[in-house]
Protein backbone atom coordinates (compact mmCIF):
# COMPACT_ATOMS: atom_id res chain seq x y z
CA UNK A 1 0.00 0.00 0.00
CA UNK A 2 2.81 2.36 0.74
CA UNK A 3 4.35 2.10 -2.98
CA UNK A 4 0.99 2.13 -4.67
CA UNK A 5 0.84 5.72 -2.14
CA UNK A 6 3.54 6.68 -4.40
CA UNK A 7 2.41 7.83 -7.59
CA UNK A 8 -0.18 10.00 -6.09
CA UNK A 9 2.03 12.05 -3.75
CA UNK A 10 4.34 12.94 -7.20
CA UNK A 11 1.33 13.90 -8.72
CA UNK A 12 0.73 16.39 -6.09
CA UNK A 13 4.00 17.03 -5.57
CA UNK A 14 3.95 18.55 -9.18
CA UNK A 15 0.40 19.73 -8.77
CA UNK A 16 -0.24 17.82 -12.63
CA UNK A 17 -3.71 18.99 -13.23
CA UNK A 18 -2.38 22.68 -13.82
CA UNK A 19 -0.42 21.47 -16.47
CA UNK A 20 -3.36 23.05 -18.56
CA UNK A 21 -2.03 26.41 -17.90
CA UNK A 22 0.50 25.85 -20.38
CA UNK A 23 -0.26 22.82 -22.56
CA UNK A 24 -2.94 24.48 -24.41
CA UNK A 25 -0.77 27.75 -25.15
CA UNK A 26 1.67 25.29 -26.08
CA UNK A 27 -0.67 23.55 -28.71
CA UNK A 28 -1.65 27.17 -30.09
CA UNK A 29 1.67 27.64 -30.86
CA UNK A 30 1.79 24.32 -32.97
CA UNK A 31 -1.13 24.90 -35.16
CA UNK A 32 -0.54 28.57 -35.66
CA UNK A 33 2.87 27.52 -36.70
CA UNK A 34 1.61 25.36 -39.49
CA UNK A 35 -1.29 26.75 -40.41
CA UNK A 36 -3.00 23.46 -40.18
CA UNK A 37 -3.00 20.02 -37.82
CA UNK A 38 0.71 19.37 -36.92
CA UNK A 39 1.91 16.17 -37.49
CA UNK A 40 0.62 13.20 -35.16
CA UNK A 41 4.13 12.60 -34.60
CA UNK A 42 5.03 16.08 -32.84
CA UNK A 43 1.94 16.85 -31.32
CA UNK A 44 2.35 13.70 -29.16
CA UNK A 45 6.07 14.78 -28.32
CA UNK A 46 5.83 18.15 -27.50
CA UNK A 47 3.01 16.96 -25.46
CA UNK A 48 5.55 14.70 -23.77
CA UNK A 49 8.36 17.56 -23.96
CA UNK A 50 5.58 19.71 -22.05
CA UNK A 51 5.21 17.22 -19.02
CA UNK A 52 8.75 16.76 -18.64
CA UNK A 53 9.59 20.25 -18.33
CA UNK A 54 6.87 21.08 -16.03
CA UNK A 55 7.52 18.01 -13.98
CA UNK A 56 11.15 19.21 -13.88
CA UNK A 57 9.91 22.63 -13.04
CA UNK A 58 7.54 21.71 -9.96
CA UNK A 59 9.73 19.73 -9.04
CA UNK A 60 13.10 21.54 -8.66
CA UNK A 61 11.21 24.28 -7.18
CA UNK A 62 9.71 22.07 -4.20
CA UNK A 63 13.22 21.11 -3.81
CA UNK A 64 14.56 24.67 -3.18
CA UNK A 65 11.66 25.87 -1.24
CA UNK A 66 11.03 23.24 1.15
CA UNK A 67 12.63 25.19 3.89
CA UNK A 68 10.48 28.19 3.43
CA UNK A 69 7.20 25.93 2.71
CA UNK A 70 8.34 23.83 6.08
CA UNK A 71 7.75 27.57 8.22
CA UNK A 72 4.72 28.72 5.83
CA UNK A 73 1.55 27.10 7.14
CA UNK A 74 -0.29 27.48 4.28
CA UNK A 75 2.76 24.87 2.60
CA UNK A 76 3.93 23.10 5.44
CA UNK A 77 1.86 19.76 4.46
CA UNK A 78 3.33 19.60 1.16
CA UNK A 79 4.96 16.56 0.62
CA UNK A 80 8.48 17.49 1.43
CA UNK A 81 8.46 19.31 4.26
CA UNK A 82 5.69 16.95 5.60
CA UNK A 83 8.48 14.09 4.85
CA UNK A 84 5.57 12.28 2.16
CA UNK A 85 8.38 12.15 0.27
CA UNK A 86 12.65 12.71 0.73
CA UNK A 87 14.57 14.93 -0.63
CA UNK A 88 16.58 11.50 -2.58
CA UNK A 89 13.19 10.82 -4.03
CA UNK A 90 12.36 14.15 -5.79
CA UNK A 91 16.19 14.65 -6.93
CA UNK A 92 15.33 11.32 -8.37
CA UNK A 93 11.72 12.31 -9.26
CA UNK A 94 13.38 15.31 -11.07
CA UNK A 95 16.62 13.43 -12.77
CA UNK A 96 13.84 11.28 -14.23
CA UNK A 97 11.82 14.24 -15.34
CA UNK A 98 14.56 15.92 -17.14
CA UNK A 99 15.63 12.65 -19.09
CA UNK A 100 11.94 12.13 -20.35
CA UNK A 101 12.20 16.46 -21.31
CA UNK A 102 15.44 15.50 -22.86
CA UNK A 103 14.17 12.24 -24.79
CA UNK A 104 11.06 14.49 -26.45
CA UNK A 105 13.50 17.53 -27.54
CA UNK A 106 15.51 15.04 -29.80
CA UNK A 107 12.45 13.73 -31.32
CA UNK A 108 11.87 17.35 -32.57
CA UNK A 109 13.07 19.90 -35.17
CA UNK A 110 17.14 20.52 -34.66
CA UNK A 111 16.98 24.47 -32.98
CA UNK A 112 14.99 22.96 -29.68
CA UNK A 113 18.01 20.57 -29.11
CA UNK A 114 20.37 23.24 -28.53
CA UNK A 115 18.07 25.38 -26.45
CA UNK A 116 16.68 23.46 -24.11
CA UNK A 117 19.54 24.41 -21.42
CA UNK A 118 17.59 28.20 -21.62
CA UNK A 119 14.48 26.28 -20.00
CA UNK A 120 16.19 24.24 -17.48
CA UNK A 121 18.28 27.44 -16.38
CA UNK A 122 15.11 29.81 -16.20
CA UNK A 123 13.76 26.35 -13.42
CA UNK A 124 16.35 26.68 -11.64
CA UNK A 125 16.55 30.41 -10.94
CA UNK A 126 12.83 31.22 -10.41
CA UNK A 127 13.00 29.39 -6.74
CA UNK A 128 15.68 32.21 -5.86
CA UNK A 129 14.19 34.84 -7.33
CA UNK A 130 11.74 35.03 -4.97
CA UNK A 131 14.52 35.65 -2.45
CA UNK A 132 15.54 38.67 -4.02
CA UNK A 133 12.84 40.77 -6.22
CA UNK A 134 9.11 41.45 -6.57
CA UNK A 135 10.08 40.88 -10.19
CA UNK A 136 9.77 37.03 -9.68
CA UNK A 137 6.08 37.11 -10.99
CA UNK A 138 7.35 38.69 -14.52
CA UNK A 139 10.12 35.61 -14.35
CA UNK A 140 7.89 32.76 -13.51
CA UNK A 141 5.42 34.37 -16.54
CA UNK A 142 8.22 34.27 -19.32
CA UNK A 143 9.28 30.55 -18.51
CA UNK A 144 5.45 30.21 -18.87
CA UNK A 145 5.34 32.26 -21.63
CA UNK A 146 7.80 29.58 -23.69
CA UNK A 147 5.45 27.08 -23.92
CA UNK A 148 4.06 28.53 -27.80
CA UNK A 149 7.92 29.69 -28.48
CA UNK A 150 9.28 25.86 -28.23
CA UNK A 151 6.12 24.38 -29.62
CA UNK A 152 6.29 26.66 -32.58
CA UNK A 153 10.43 26.44 -32.89
CA UNK A 154 9.74 22.56 -32.39
CA UNK A 155 7.89 22.40 -35.34
CA UNK A 156 9.26 24.86 -37.90
CA UNK A 157 12.95 25.23 -36.49
CA UNK A 158 12.25 28.83 -36.32
CA UNK A 159 10.85 31.81 -34.18
CA UNK A 160 9.21 34.38 -35.83
CA UNK A 161 7.56 37.54 -34.26
CA UNK A 162 4.22 35.56 -34.19
CA UNK A 163 5.17 33.00 -31.69
CA UNK A 164 6.89 35.37 -29.14
CA UNK A 165 3.54 37.91 -29.20
CA UNK A 166 2.04 34.28 -27.82
CA UNK A 167 4.34 34.17 -25.95
CA UNK A 168 3.99 37.40 -24.21
CA UNK A 169 0.57 36.55 -24.00
CA UNK A 170 0.94 34.14 -21.90
CA UNK A 171 3.78 35.10 -19.74
CA UNK A 172 1.59 38.41 -18.28
CA UNK A 173 -0.94 36.09 -17.97
CA UNK A 174 0.69 33.94 -15.66
CA UNK A 175 2.55 36.93 -14.13
CA UNK A 176 -1.36 38.56 -13.78
CA UNK A 177 -2.65 36.04 -11.75
CA UNK A 178 0.95 34.89 -9.73
CA UNK A 179 1.14 38.49 -8.34
CA UNK A 180 -2.84 37.63 -6.75
CA UNK A 181 -2.17 33.87 -5.70
CA UNK A 182 0.90 35.75 -3.68
CA UNK A 183 -2.01 37.26 -1.74
CA UNK A 184 -2.16 33.72 0.05
CA UNK A 185 1.29 34.62 1.71
CA UNK A 186 1.50 38.20 2.19
CA UNK A 187 2.14 38.09 6.27
CA UNK A 188 4.10 35.50 6.09
CA UNK A 189 6.58 36.65 3.31
CA UNK A 190 6.87 40.04 5.30
CA UNK A 191 7.79 38.58 8.30
CA UNK A 192 10.62 36.05 6.51
CA UNK A 193 12.00 38.45 4.18
CA UNK A 194 10.34 36.79 0.78
CA UNK A 195 9.71 39.43 -1.81
CA UNK A 196 6.32 40.30 -3.99
CA UNK A 197 4.51 42.80 -5.59
CA UNK A 198 1.86 42.54 -2.79
CA UNK A 199 4.54 42.20 0.02
CA UNK A 200 6.35 45.02 -1.07
CA UNK A 201 3.41 47.18 -2.28
CA UNK A 202 0.19 46.53 -0.88
CA UNK A 203 -2.95 44.40 -1.68
CA UNK A 204 -4.04 47.65 -4.02
CA UNK A 205 -1.13 47.36 -6.30
CA UNK A 206 -1.10 43.90 -6.56
CA UNK A 207 -4.71 43.98 -8.11
CA UNK A 208 -3.51 47.02 -10.32
CA UNK A 209 -0.68 45.37 -11.94
CA UNK A 210 -2.68 41.70 -12.14
CA UNK A 211 -5.22 43.99 -14.37
CA UNK A 212 -2.69 45.82 -16.13
CA UNK A 213 -1.42 42.31 -16.85
CA UNK A 214 -4.73 40.77 -18.18
CA UNK A 215 -5.45 44.02 -20.30
CA UNK A 216 -1.83 43.23 -22.23
CA UNK A 217 -2.42 39.54 -22.19
CA UNK A 218 -5.85 40.45 -24.89
CA UNK A 219 -3.62 42.98 -26.28
CA UNK A 220 -1.23 40.64 -26.96
CA UNK A 221 -3.23 38.20 -28.61
CA UNK A 222 -4.82 40.72 -30.45
CA UNK A 223 -1.34 41.59 -31.83
CA UNK A 224 -0.49 37.88 -32.83
CA UNK A 225 -3.59 37.56 -34.72
CA UNK A 226 -2.96 40.77 -36.71
CA UNK A 227 0.22 39.19 -37.33
CA UNK A 228 -0.87 35.57 -38.82
CA UNK A 229 -4.08 36.97 -40.20
CA UNK A 230 -6.22 34.80 -38.51
CA UNK A 231 -9.60 33.86 -39.20
CA UNK A 232 -12.92 35.70 -37.99
CA UNK A 233 -13.27 32.26 -34.91
CA UNK A 234 -9.76 32.77 -33.70
CA UNK A 235 -10.95 36.59 -33.23
CA UNK A 236 -14.33 35.41 -30.84
CA UNK A 237 -11.73 33.43 -28.90
CA UNK A 238 -9.92 36.85 -27.71
CA UNK A 239 -13.35 38.38 -27.22
CA UNK A 240 -14.20 35.10 -25.05
CA UNK A 241 -11.24 35.09 -23.27
CA UNK A 242 -11.22 39.09 -22.70
CA UNK A 243 -14.68 38.63 -21.18
CA UNK A 244 -13.50 35.60 -19.07
CA UNK A 245 -10.58 38.27 -17.58
CA UNK A 246 -13.28 40.68 -17.16
CA UNK A 247 -15.46 37.98 -14.83
CA UNK A 248 -12.54 36.27 -13.07
CA UNK A 249 -11.51 40.54 -11.53
CA UNK A 250 -15.25 40.79 -10.86
CA UNK A 251 -15.06 37.87 -8.49
CA UNK A 252 -12.68 39.96 -6.20
CA UNK A 253 -11.16 42.83 -5.14
CA UNK A 254 -8.43 44.24 -2.61
CA UNK A 255 -11.81 44.33 0.35
CA UNK A 256 -12.96 40.29 -0.67
CA UNK A 257 -10.28 37.90 -2.09
CA UNK A 258 -12.61 34.95 -0.48
CA UNK A 259 -13.03 33.65 -3.94
CA UNK A 260 -9.54 34.09 -5.63
CA UNK A 261 -8.50 30.32 -5.53
CA UNK A 262 -11.73 29.75 -7.20
CA UNK A 263 -11.58 32.54 -9.84
CA UNK A 264 -7.46 32.43 -10.96
CA UNK A 265 -7.44 28.65 -10.88
CA UNK A 266 -10.76 27.40 -12.45
CA UNK A 267 -11.16 30.25 -14.33
CA UNK A 268 -7.45 30.39 -15.79
CA UNK A 269 -7.89 26.52 -16.56
CA UNK A 270 -10.95 27.46 -18.05
CA UNK A 271 -9.14 30.60 -20.41
CA UNK A 272 -6.42 28.15 -21.54
CA UNK A 273 -8.68 25.86 -23.05
CA UNK A 274 -10.80 28.53 -24.38
CA UNK A 275 -7.71 29.98 -26.29
CA UNK A 276 -6.83 26.63 -27.60
CA UNK A 277 -10.22 25.51 -28.74
CA UNK A 278 -10.92 28.80 -30.44
CA UNK A 279 -7.29 28.75 -32.48
CA UNK A 280 -8.05 24.93 -33.40
CA UNK A 281 -11.38 25.31 -34.92
CA UNK A 282 -10.22 28.41 -36.94
CA UNK A 283 -7.40 26.72 -38.20
CA UNK A 284 -9.89 23.15 -39.05
CA UNK A 285 -12.36 25.64 -40.62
Amino acid sequence: MTALAYPARFYSLVKFEHTIFALPFAYVGAFLAVDAVPSTHDLVWITVAMVGARSLAMGLNRLIDRTIDARNPRTATRELPSGALSVVQVVAFCAASLAVFLVAVWQLDPIVRWLWPIPVAAFVIYPYLKRATWLSHFWLGAVDGLAPVGAWAAITNDMPLEAWLLGAAVAVWVAGFDVLYALFDLEHDREHGLHSIPARFGVGAAFTVARICHIATVVFLAAAGLALEVGVLYWLGVAVVAGLLVYEHSLVSPRDTRRLDAAFFTMNGVMSLTVFAFALVDRLG
